[in-house]
C-alpha cells in the first residue's frame, strides 16, 4: 500500500471563479450596485466566460449578485431588511452553536484566532480591515464548527459571509475600532469552562452589538453605502 498522501484535486474553474468573485463582493472591492459583465469578470479573473457565467449563477443563488436584462449582472444592494434578516438569523443560530460548543473547545486555538481581532484595524488601511474581518469570521466559524452540528455550522458560515460584507461597508465610513473591538476573551473562558448558558448569552450580546453598529453606520447621514 502506498504511504504517499493522496493529492487534493485542483478546484474546478467554476469553483475558482465563485471563490474569487465572492471574495471581491464580500470585501466590497465590488461595491453594492456595481455592474459586472461576464466579459469583464472573465478578464479580471483570467478565466473563460463559461466558468464565470456558472459562478455568477451560483452567486445569484446566494443573493450576492442579480441578473439584469441587457446589462449583465449587478452586485446586490444591502437593504435595511437584509441587515435585520441576516443578523436576526445569526442571533437565533450562533448562541445555540456557542451553547453546544461549551466544554468542547481548545481555548488556546481560539485565542490564536482571536489574536488578529484583538489588534483591531486601521480604517485607512484596506488590508488591515480585511484581515480583521477575516479573523473575526474565522473565530465565529470555529465556534460554530465546535457545536458538532455540521449543518448548523454551514448555515452560520454563509450568514457570516453576508454580515461580513455589511461590516466592511460600515467600517469604510469612519474609525469604528472601539465599536468593533470584540471582547472574545469572556466567551473563550465560558466555552473552555463548559458554561453553556453563559456562552450563549455572551455570543448573543456580541452579535447584537455588531447588528447595532452596522445599522447605525449604514443609516448615518454621512454614509456613502448604497442601501
Amino acid at each position: 500500500m502506498s504511504m504517499l498522501t493522496p493529492l487534493e484535486p485542483p478546484a474546478s474553474l467554476t469553483e475558482q471563479a465563485v471563490a474569487a468573485l465572492r471574495r471581491e463582493i464580500i470585501t466590497t472591492r465590488l461595491m453594492p450596485g456595481e455592474t459586472l459583465s461576464e466579459a469583464t469578470a472573465a478578464q479580471m479573473l483570467g478565466l473563460g466566460k463559461a466558468p464565470v457565467r456558472a459562478a455568477l449563477a451560483r452567486l445569484a443563488e446566494e443573493g450576492l449578485v442579480q441578473a439584469v436584462p441587457r446589462r449583465g449582472w449587478i452586485v446586490s444592494l444591502v437593504t435595511i431588511r437584509d441587515i435585520h434578516e441576516v443578523f436576526g438569523l445569526r442571533l437565533l443560530l450562533e448562541p445555540e452553536a456557542a451553547r453546544r460548543a461549551a466544554g468542547r473547545v481548545d481555548a488556546e486555538a481560539l485565542r490564536r484566532l482571536d489574536a488578529v481581532c484583538a489588534c483591531g484595524y486601521r480604517p485607512e488601511d484596506e488590508e488591515s480591515t480585511h484581515a480583521f474581518l477575516d479573523a473575526n469570521k474565522a473565530f465565529h466559524v470555529a465556534v460554530a464548527e465546535l457545536s458538532g452540528n455540521g449543518r448548523l455550522a454551514r448555515q452560520i458560515d454563509r450568514l457570516l459571509d453576508e454580515s461580513t460584507r455589511m461590516l466592511a461597508l460600515g467600517l469604510r465610513s469612519r474609525d469604528r475600532t472601539g465599536e468593533m473591538a470584540h471582547e472574545h476573551h469572556a466567551l473563550i473562558e465560558a466555552l473552555a469552562l463548559g458554561r453553556a448558558e453563559k456562552s450563549a448569552a455572551i455570543m448573543h450580546e456580541q452579535v447584537a452589538a455588531s447588528h447595532r453598529m452596522v445599522l447605525a453606520a449604514l443609516t448615518a447621514p454621512d454614509s456613502t453605502a448604497a442601501i
